[in-house]
């Protein structure tokens, strides 16, 4: 039985990363071009990046990145792809990140 005749919904997985330092932009725009179209090929939507306009309370200015994907599974799935995994590589030491996968709220 599907979800859909079922009436269950499935909570969207949202990718939430920290950036809180960067050693070598040439290494981190190397993964941003092979990373972006991996996790694009995962269903993944970027819903923002950037450095925040404001920080409040114990709120770091540093780099973030929020990505919405169909479900916790789906996110998993495309962190664990031999794509973006490759695209990780690229990465090597060149970033200090704080990588999260959280699940959505369903009403």
């Amino acid at each position: 039985m599907s979800q859909a005749s079922t009436g269950a919904t499935v909570a969207k997985g949202y990718w939430v990363t920290f950036y809180r330092s960067v050693s070598d932009p040439d290494a981190l725009a190397r993964y941003t071009r092979l990373a972006g179209p991996a996790i694009e090929a995962g269903g993944g939507r970027f819903l923002a990046r950037g450095n925040p306009a404001r920080s409040f309370e114990a709120g770091l200015a540093q780099r973030t990145v929020v990505i919405e994907f169909d479900s916790v599974a789906r996110a998993l799935a495309t962190y664990e792809s031999p794509d973006y995994q490759s695209a990780l590589r690229h990465l090597g030491g060149a970033v200090e990140r704080d990588v999260r996968i959280l699940e959505g709220v369903t009403r």
